[in-house]
């Protein structure tokens, strides 16, 4: 993982954590800057200036301390190499949708499911024999059958 502040070149990431303050951590959140939302780096930090970002429709400008505390998953990073199935993602562990592959039918009730590119997916359970498998996502649980699963790619994450 790489802080905010660390990041080189514009794109997308994805917000994987937030160190900080308690205060810090809740005015963060209050703009609805948590886990697993897209921010995107509109310009970035020079040696102690600090960065701009476009998130939800605004231009904010961080300072270095504040990008700091941000943790974060580069979008630009998420090729198809290195892909796995979510159905090969082990227990308690999560992974970035990068792929949907499968029937036309299929790929569009994952969709609507809420199953889309860039979106965080973590492992939750899996039914004693193996089948079906449930996940968290977007802040709510879904079970898939494995064979469902198996036609997700994900980059797994440490989020």
């Amino acid at each position: 993982m790489q802080t905010l502040a660390q990041i080189k070149r514009e794109g997308r990431c994805i917000i994987s954590k937030i160190d900080g303050s308690r205060t810090l951590v809740r005015r963060l959140a209050e703009l609805g800057m948590v886990r697993g939302k897209v921010v995107t780096v509109i310009a970035t930090a020079d040696s102690n200036s600090g960065l701009l970002i476009y998130f939800q429709g605004q231009r904010l400008a961080v300072s270095p301390e504040m990008a700091e505390c941000i943790e974060v998953l580069d979008l630009g990073s998420l090729d198809d190499k290195d892909l796995v199935s979510l159905d090969s993602i082990p227990l308690k562990k999560s992974g970035v949708v990068v792929r949907l592959n499968g029937s036309k039918e299929l790929r569009r009730r994952l969709m609507d499911m809420g199953l889309t590119r860039n979106t965080i997916v973590t492992v939750q359970q899996v039914a004693p024999l193996g089948d079906p498998v449930e996940l968290t996502l977007r802040g709510y649980k879904l079970s898939l059958r494995k064979s469902e699963a198996a036609n997700i790619m994900v980059k797994e994450a440490s989020l």
